[in-house]
């Protein structure tokens, strides 16, 4: 090469080049305008399936709206007699709207999937869109994995908004419990000693989670409320009902975790006479599995969009919650990145919800969509990746002891 002459991009890079055009492309041609996608879940669910029914290249895509769940859908693009092999993965806080970013997450998913098309004719490898709702109660994806959604899938990617741009952050376990005490009413004047105050238990029972939080892991978390505790002052509540998340880096952490509490539900039930009820929601949110090789790629293609990322030790310390995606990861190998959207608003919070709808956020959300699209092409391209990514998809099950419990 002659001085000052550049360098011809390779093949590889070329198409990722295009990629992220496709997905400027798209983004200009959108049949909604995106903070749209700040509403009901409901919404959302039915603009992302128009959006793949009315796409230029509609054709290519076999849409099934209501996959499984009323709000879920399932796109896959394809080639003709090629079974499916990518998949790209949405949902909304009671009360605060999309306060955690989910219609940024959709916004991710339905535009990744254009770059990762792979340009004009047949796709290079067929890619699944799954619109996948109730993250935040009761976990979609879970349900989607049981229906088998997730089944004959190589990779799953999908991104979360966030203050920070992160190729992984610690995702932990979660289990929800819900416990009931049942007293007897009484009047709380005339003859208190006839009833059994189930509010005495709830309380009881919050103290001593209090107490336990001495005795537990700096990584664990409890956290919990009071939902019902009582009628009226004069009489002795004969119901009461708390509601608890508890929080583990792993599941075999978190069953530890929810015997000690369980262990304190239960002495407030034995101390007031009160009989008790626990029960569990309706699925646990398994923690998120890292995978070094999907990540490092991922960072690779974003740092040449401009992202700037959090250092790997930070992403391996830093505070997270939980996400039903981490069960996922138990199932398929993956990546959950987060990425910044332009402001310092802390998620489930009404100034996020304002952020992750506002016209700013839409720069973050794109470029966030151009490093998964990328990062879905060096799988589809670069040989002997995908057999790593799988290596440490093994590995990590190991090490959670789940390698005979995943199909």
């Amino acid at each position: 090469m002659r001085p000052g002459e550049e360098r011809p991009l390779e093949p590889l890079e070329l198409l990722k080049l295009r990629a992220a055009e496709r997905i400027d492309e798209a983004a200009d041609r959108a049949i909604w305008s995106e903070p749209e996608l700040a509403y009901e879940e409901h919404h959302a669910h039915s603009l992302l399936t128009r959006f793949f029914q009315q796409e230029p290249r509609a054709a290519s895509w076999a849409v099934q709206p209501h996959y499984q769940l009323p709000t879920a859908f399932r796109a896959e693009w394809a080639p003709r007699e090629r079974p499916a092999r990518r998949g790209l993965n949405t949902t909304r806080c009671p009360g605060l709207g999309h306060a955690c970013g989910h219609n940024l997450i959709a916004e991710v998913g339905a535009r990744g999937r254009a770059g990762a098309e792979g340009g004009p004719g047949e796709p290079p490898g067929a890619i699944i869109v799954l619109g996948t709702p109730a993250e935040e109660d009761g976990g979609g994806k879970i349900d989607l994995i049981e229906a088998g959604a997730f089944k004959n899938l190589d990779v799953v990617f999908m991104a979360h908004p966030s203050q920070e741009n992160a190729a992984y952050l610690q995702d932990v376990a979660e289990h929800d419990v819900t416990v009931k005490y049942y007293g007897k009413a009484s009047h709380a004047a005339a003859y208190p000693w006839e009833g059994v105050n189930a509010l005495d238990a709830a309380v009881l029972a919050y103290n001593n989670i209090s107490v336990l939080r001495q005795q537990m892991k700096p990584t664990w978390r409890a956290h919990g409320i009071i939902k019902n505790g009582g009628v009226k002052p004069n009489i002795i509540p004969s119901y009461s009902e708390l509601i608890y998340y508890f929080r583990a880096p792993s599941m075999k952490e978190l069953q530890v975790l929810t015997k000690k509490a369980e262990d304190c539900f239960r002495a407030a039930a034995l101390a007031t006479g009160c009989t008790i009820e626990i029960k569990a929601g309706a699925h646990d949110y398994y923690n998120v599995l890292p995978n070094k090789t999907l990540w490092k790629t991922y960072m690779e293609n974003g740092k040449k969009l401009g992202i700037q990322f959090i250092s790997e030790d930070m992403m391996l310390t830093g505070p997270s919650g939980s996400t039903d995606f981490g069960n996922v990861t138990f199932v398929v190998p993956g990546i959950h990145p987060y990425f910044y959207i332009g402001s310092d608003a802390l998620n489930h919070t009404e100034q996020y919800t304002e952020a992750a709808g506002s016209q700013e956020a839409q720069f973050y959300t794109l470029r966030a969509a151009k490093a998964l699209a990328m990062t879905a092409l060096d799988v589809i391209f670069k040989p002997g990746l995908l057999e790593k990514i799988r290596e440490d998809f093994k590995l990590k099950l190991q090490e959670e002891k789940f390698l005979n419990t995943v199909e």
